[in-house]
């Protein structure tokens, strides 16, 4: 067998391979040593440039002053998040060299720039000085020329509307005046925070020199501290008072604002919140070049704004300025919630300004609820315990029940009268004995039956509706069966029982269209029809000779009366309610420490007459 021939490759070949191999590096700018000069030079100066030090970038350049100013000013106006830059060919020709750069920008909130661009270089006059980035503005962005600067111009659309369910807005695009108060420019700090005082107090309750003063001295030296945010309609009642104090300035925006200050306020500031980035869209940005005026000469990176979309709720205009109406009538804490029964829209929350102060109280107060809690008693004692609305019940001035005693408002007494009667009386004798023969989670599983102690995550809207818990304790029983007890209820969860009530079927509160709410704690399934169709008449029954017989005038109005006692320092005061409906609208008022429930009735009165 022949062995294979060797391929042999004379030493002049050799020498001459490895000359190409040597001018091919060279060309491409690169060197089997490692990096060359002129290449150290333009990474150390991306190095320093992509990690913000601009003063050592500017340092490695042949003109360091405007090196400096030109980088600083660009950090300055386009405040990027993050930048890279990555070296690419180094082409060299002699003393000067061209370096291709990959560099991108991370200018925050997504925004993104990149572009190819160059850097020269020079190589020193003495042989071993070594090489220096050549300055000119091209070094940041090819087109930038001498004399022009960079640009980050950002596009804000106007916010979409917030609407009600018929198209209504409820909050709109509202020009609007940021007050700012710069303190190391204002000089005598005490008389421009007094003027400004005297000027905002009609306009920003509780505003004062000492407390403008705090928030200013709170802010870092040189920002300027928010006074006040106005409407601009307001703010031009007060700018000939304000506009040339020391240290003040201003600053134009768009707010998304209802109508008034304080419409809907429990629902549409949290709303706002939870809506906005819907009706924001997405602002428009451009990196532009601009010329030593200020005028645009190129659009280097342009991004078009996206446009918010209108966000629709279920509260109806109508019915919130109706209960916004009523409840400011009393000047007792007053709150009213209502409801539609066929689709679970919350058509209007409303609290006066008293109300306002102590929170959101018709969508998280917990109260006791009185006789209006005798709807679910009365649910329990027609579903277990074999009485109808026709069934005869002892309605005395007093009963006791294991030694505790329960009266009825004034101690009045009705006799033996039909559980209808008794109701429509609201008698807490009757009420009381029948909830003390139920069984200790008769209550709560009655309630639950009515929505009373579900819960729901309503997107925008944080929502309680009450709890009463099992009493093995008759007495206990007892009390909760007229309202009184461990029983606390909300206005919210009191409507949503007049609701159910009204429907017959499982209410599921509903507030921002396209997002559901999410029962986190169902209602059960209602009480049978037979016990509907007894407790109907019963409510109904309270208003044509019962206890609310000042309504017998609004329409065919169904519900029920409360007052709920409570003891400040041994002396007795009442929360005052009235719960129900009328057609697809069901409601409950709440007049705190309002005596006995006549206000709360005088408030559904206006409510519903607002209404038609």
């Amino acid at each position: 067998m022949t062995a294979p021939r060797r391929r042999v490759v004379s030493p002049r070949r050799l020498g001459l391979l490895a000359g190409l191999l040597v001018v091919a590096l060279v060309a491409g700018g690169c060197s089997v040593f490692g990096p060359s000069g002129e290449e150290k030079a333009v990474q150390a100066y991306l190095d320093a440039w992509t990690r913000g030090d601009d003063a050592g970038a500017a340092r490695l350049t042949d003109d360091p002053a405007a090196a400096q100013a030109a980088l600083a000013d660009v950090r300055k106006a386009l405040a990027p998040a993050g930048l890279t830059a990555t070296l690419g060919q180094v082409r060299t020709a002699g003393d000067k060299a061209t370096a291709s750069v990959d560099v991108a920008w991370d200018l925050g909130q997504d925004r993104r720039w990149g572009y190819l661009g160059e850097i020269q270089a020079r190589a020193a006059p003495q042989a071993d000085a070594g090489w220096t980035v050549h300055w000119t503005p091209a070094a940041i962005h090819p087109e930038l020329a001498a004399g022009q600067r960079l640009s980050l111009v950002v596009d804000t659309p106007e916010p979409a509307p917030v609407v009600d369910r018929g198209g209504t807005p409820l909050l709109a695009p509202t020009p609007v005046v940021n007050i700012l108060l710069d303190r190391t420019a204002a000089g005598d700090l005490a008389a421009v925070t007094g003027a400004l005082a005297r000027a905002l107090a009609p306009l920003v309750p509780g505003i004062t020199g000492r407390s403008i003063a705090d928030g200013a001295g709170a802010a870092p030296a040189g920002q300027g501290y928010s006074v006040a945010v106005l409407r601009d309609t307001d703010y031009r009642t007060v700018k000939d008072a304000i506009h040339d104090l020391p240290g003040v300035r201003f600053a134009t925006q768009t707010r998304l604002l209802a109508q008034s200050a304080g419409f809907a306020g429990q629902v549409l500031t949290p709303v706002r919140t939870e809506v906005t980035p819907q009706v924001t869209g997405v602002a428009g940005w451009s990196v532009q070049i601009l010329g030593g005026g200020g005028a645009t000469i190129a659009t280097l990176q342009e991004q078009p704004p996206t446009p918010g979309t209108t966000v629709t709720l279920s509260l109806d205009h109508a019915v919130q300025n109706a209960a916004e109406d009523a409840v400011e009538s009393l000047p007792q804490q007053v709150a009213l919630v209502a409801l539609s029964p066929s689709t679970g829209d919350i058509l209007a929350v409303a609290q006066n300004t008293q109300a306002d102060a102590a929170g959101a109280i018709a969508l998280t107060g917990r109260y006791p609820p009185g006789s209006t809690f005798k709807i679910v008693t009365a649910t329990g004692a027609l579903e277990t315990l074999g009485v109808t609305a026709d069934s005869p019940q002892p309605c005395p001035g007093t009963t006791t029940i294991d030694g505790r005693l329960v009266p009825n408002e004034d101690r009045f007494e009705l006799g033996t009268v039909p559980l209808t009667q008794a109701f429509a009386r609201s008698c807490n004798t009757t009420f009381s004995q029948l909830a003390a023969q139920m069984s200790a989670d008769a209550l709560p599983t009655a309630g639950l039956q009515l929505g009373f102690g579900a819960d729901f995550a309503v997107p925008g809207l944080t929502t309680v509706t009450g709890s009463v818990p099992p009493a093995p304790d008759r007495v206990q029983r007892a009390e909760d069966g007229f309202g009184q007890g461990d029983v606390v209820a909300t206005p919210f969860g009191m409507a949503l029982v007049a609701a159910t009530v009204a429907k017959g079927a499982p209410v599921v509160p509903q507030l921002i269209r396209g997002r559901a709410t999410d029962a986190t704690k169902p209602a059960t399934a209602p009480p049978p029809q037979s016990v509907l169709d007894q407790l109907r008449p019963m409510m109904r029954a309270v208003v044509t000779s019962g206890t609310a017989t000042a309504l017998s005038r609004s329409g065919e109005v169904f519900g029920k009366t409360g007052t709920a006692e409570y003891s400040v320092n041994g002396a007795n005061r009442a929360h005052g309610w009235f719960v129900g409906y009328r057609g697809d609208v069901a409601f409950a008022v709440l007049v705190v420490d309002g005596g006995s429930s006549g206000p709360a009735v005088g408030v559904a009165q206006r409510f519903l007459a607002a209404l038609g």
